[in-house]
């Protein structure tokens, strides 16, 4: 199978790249192949004649989307519409990686496929924006939703948590604040196996089970011998921020699990990366 990734150089994309390799795998990435411009990212992919195409490249910067939700949408919606387009021109499927923002996260349990988004942030919005394009120009497409993504080199939270207790010796961290922190590798896994079944429809591939953004930086220390540092609560309404999370907004995956695709508990998950990361 020829695949085409864009955003080849983020984590996801890289991740993607190292698994994904019984496949013919190509891709782009800025500067020189922005999805925003639509000759630039149709002559990419038609020129690589991909059977599945998988969107990774995004702006993932919320609280830069809060500042300039333009910029988010023009990036994360016409950025797909872009994608899907040339998808549609050489016959390619797409797989458009979606996020857990596009709900409001005000339930208290958590979320299926099928449940109504409801984004309350502008990159929750223009991500909508991507699902909306994605299944709207297309028949033959999957949307993943996913949630905080970490990898090993990557500017995300268990570095951020590392970083901090080593500068500071003492942390606070929220504890309303609940999602499904994933491991780029077992993302990529996933992905790759529901490519190979091409079984089209919306997916929620997250690490299994739920935790607080408190929850996983308690872990996080504990895993890197920093279980010492001490580790106060915290809410979000103590942090000022330019963009509002969703306070609970898990996902399960129901979907993938009926075709056998399953990913494992975040707190194993998380155990390898750290192994991985030499945090």
């Amino acid at each position: 199978m020829r695949v085409f990734i864009t955003g080849v150089r983020g984590q996801l994309g890289r991740a993607l790249e190292a698994t994904l390799t019984e496949h013919q795998v190509g891709g782009g990435d800025l500067p020189e192949c922005d999805v925003v411009e639509r000759s630039c990212i149709h002559a990419a992919i038609s020129e690589a004649a991909p059977d599945v195409v998988i969107h990774c490249a995004a702006m993932t910067d919320v609280d830069g989307c809060a500042r300039d939700p333009q910029a988010a949408y023009r990036a994360n919606g016409l950025g797909t519409q872009n994608v899907a387009l040339a998808c549609q021109d050489c016959g390619a499927a797409l797989l458009y990686v979606s996020s857990n923002e596009v709900f409001d996260g005000a339930g208290e349990r958590s979320y299926f496929e099928f449940d109504t988004p409801n984004p309350i942030n502008p990159y929750g919005c223009s991500k909508l924006a991507g699902e909306w394009y994605t299944r709207h120009l297309l028949n033959r497409f999957y949307i993943v939703r996913t949630a905080w993504l970490y990898a090993p080199g990557g500017h995300n939270f268990p570095h951020r948590i590392v970083q901090l207790a080593d500068e500071h010796g003492k942390l606070k961290v929220v504890t309303d604040e609940v999602s499904s922190p994933t491991f780029v590798m077992d993302l990529a896994q996933a992905i790759g196996q529901l490519i190979a079944s091409e079984q089209y429809g919306i997916y929620h591939l997250v690490n299994a089970g739920v935790c607080s953004r408190f929850d996983l930086a308690r872990e996080i220390l504990r895993l890197t011998g920093r279980a010492s540092v001490p580790l106060g609560p915290s809410t979000l309404s103590a942090f000022q921020r330019d963009s509002t999370p969703p306070p609970y907004a898990p996902l399960v995956n129901v979907n993938g699990a009926a075709i056998g695709i399953q990913l494992r508990p975040w707190q194993e998950a998380l155990t390898e990366f750290v192994r991985l990361a030499e945090l």
